[in-house]
């Protein structure tokens, strides 16, 4: 990176934080009275429904405290959340990413409070399954999977086959459930003229084709060598080859449409409710929209013969450790983990980790619980590739558009191998 471009970027990043900040109003004093919340759920999503059910409780059961909520975006909060926390601005709660180079670098950094004895007093380990905690727990070096609770999550995700059935019907296309009927289904579409699916290569959905691809030729001790640093790992390796080389393959085929090598995934998500494509291979955070807003009826299914697939918790809930308001925080949280408002959350499209099973009526909503509870129990939930290192999916993103663009996967893989080393902590 040049120095002139490097300090614009500094400067932009500077300036987006105190943007973010400034939205709350810029106010350092801490009102006992108030909390503070952000998260960046659609209202209409399955957290967003059972969050303002628990915002409405928590007024309820605290009277004369307010919740000042603030909806914040994704990527907004990914790239400025440690110099807000740094700062008087930061919330007294708020929705972050798992994984190392997210909620793992802010603990790090001590920007995040250590609630494990709250955890365990308050009985929230008991709610949520050991394979479901490791994203919320890390280490002294910010990995994930250590023994001190830095978030709580209460909703699970995974990512799935969102399928147009009236598109498949149109078209004499059968749902597959082998990878060779997949890809008989693909040829099918391509064949009639319709790009099978929908993508953004400027954002997270692009890469996540990668690694499911990868998948295939993965085992536990890939994945946790990858996440976790428990071994060695060789982005030239069988498995990121076959992901890489693959993902090139689909966009060649027209799997894939190239030109949406500069699309964003709201873009990509809103052009497969509209109708436009018979597939979305994204996460569970997206079942909410897809029911409210999709005219077309459809359904979802789990990557054809996956040995893993991606998924882990949901995001979590953090508390700044310059939050003077942390026990409404917690008091917050403990909301969000009771059984009604799981209920709520369960039949509105998301995937509860504390419901009662016979209180979810949703016919879609019990399909997409037990698929990823199969998931669970069967070991095998990938976690996510951008999770590893700081500046990593960044990394993804650039390098994933570069095989779009028609780059030998090879060159594209060796700067992964540099930027992954690059951010291993210390």
């Amino acid at each position: 990176m040049k120095a002139g471009r490097g300090a614009a970027l500094l400067a932009a990043v500077a300036a987006s934080a105190l943007a973010l900040a400034g939205c709350g109003g810029g106010d350092a004093e801490s009102d006992p009275n108030v909390l503070r919340l952000w998260h960046y759920e659609s209202p209409d999503s399955a957290m967003g429904v059972a969050w303002n059910a628990a915002i409405k409780e928590f007024e309820k059961t605290h009277p004369g405290v307010k919740v000042e909520f603030e909806e914040k975006g994704f990527e907004q909060i990914q790239k400025t959340a440690s110099m807000v926390l740094n700062s008087d601005d930061a919330p007294d709660i708020m929705e972050y990413n798992k994984g190392n180079a997210t909620a793992g670098a802010l603990s790090k950094q001590g920007l995040l409070t250590d609630m494990t004895a709250e955890v365990a007093e308050r009985g929230w380990d008991k709610l949520i399954d050991p394979n479901v905690a490791v994203t919320a727990k890390y280490d002294d070096k910010g990995v994930m999977g250590g023994e001190k609770w830095f978030g709580v999550p209460n909703y699970a995700e995974y990512v799935m086959v969102y399928y147009n059935k009236e598109l498949f019907e149109e078209h004499g296309v059968e749902v597959p459930t082998t990878m060779a009927e997949f890809t008989e289904a693909l040829d099918a579409f391509v064949a009639k003229g319709v790009t099978p699916l929908t993508n953004a290569g400027a954002e997270y959905m692009a890469h996540q084709f990668v690694y499911q691809h990868a998948l295939a030729r993965a085992d536990r001790t890939w994945i946790d060598s990858l996440q976790r640093y428990t071994g060695p790992v060789d982005f030239t390796d069988p498995a990121w080859t076959h992901g890489a080389t693959t993902f090139k393959e689909w966009v060649g085929k027209g799997y894939v449409d190239k030109n949406t090598v500069g699309q964003k995934a709201e873009e990509a998500g809103v052009a497969f409710m509209k109708g436009e494509y018979p597939m979305m291979f994204s996460g569970s955070w997206w079942f909410g929209r897809v029911n409210a807003e999709s005219k077309f009826d459809w359904g979802t299914f789990v990557w054809p013969e996956a040995k893993f697939t991606l998924g882990s918790s949901g995001n979590l809930w953090v508390v700044p450790e310059s939050s003077e308001n942390k026990e409404l925080a917690y008091d917050f949280i403990n909301i969000t983990l009771q059984k009604h408002i799981q209920n709520q959350l369960g039949n509105a499209g998301g995937i509860p980790i504390a419901a009662d099973p016979g209180a979810i009526t949703d016919e879609k909503s019990k399909r997409l619980i037990a698929d990823f509870n199969e998931l669970a129990e069967g070991g095998k939930l990938a976690y996510y590739p951008d999770w590893p290192v700081a500046g990593f999916y960044d990394a993804l993103v650039a390098q994933t558009q570069q095989i779009m663009n028609g780059e030998d996967p090879k060159e594209a893989l060796s700067t992964l191998q540099t930027a992954y080393e690059d951010g291993l902590p210390e």
